[in-house]
């Protein structure tokens, strides 16, 4: 990631996505999805929301996709999104309570 974190989240919507695809190649349609997927989860802090997206970006990185672009296949997008949530935001949660 060659820009801050704290640049990132805070560039205009437009630039941010741009910025998705270049890095990670998420175009707009997955990232809306994704944004909305964290919004009704009730992140609703648009800079909150884009350090979760960031962080589920790098995840699937870390965790297997080759290269440095993402791809979901039919319905991966829905369970990569189920399986994070699971293993890093509700065990974090739950160590924090």
């Amino acid at each position: 990631m060659k820009k801050d974190l704290n640049t990132l989240i805070h560039l205009p919507d437009l630039l941010f996505v741009q910025w998705c695809d270049a890095e990670f190649g998420i175009n707009r349609g997955v990232y809306n999805t994704i944004d909305s997927w964290f919004y009704q989860k009730g992140i609703k802090e648009i800079t909150q929301r884009r350090k979760y997206i960031l962080k589920f970006y790098l995840s699937l990185i870390h965790h297997g996709s080759k290269g440095s672009k993402i791809k979901f296949g039919h319905g991966g997008l829905a369970a990569s999104l189920n399986n994070y949530w699971k293993a890093f935001i509700e065990s974090e949660w739950k160590r924090n309570a």
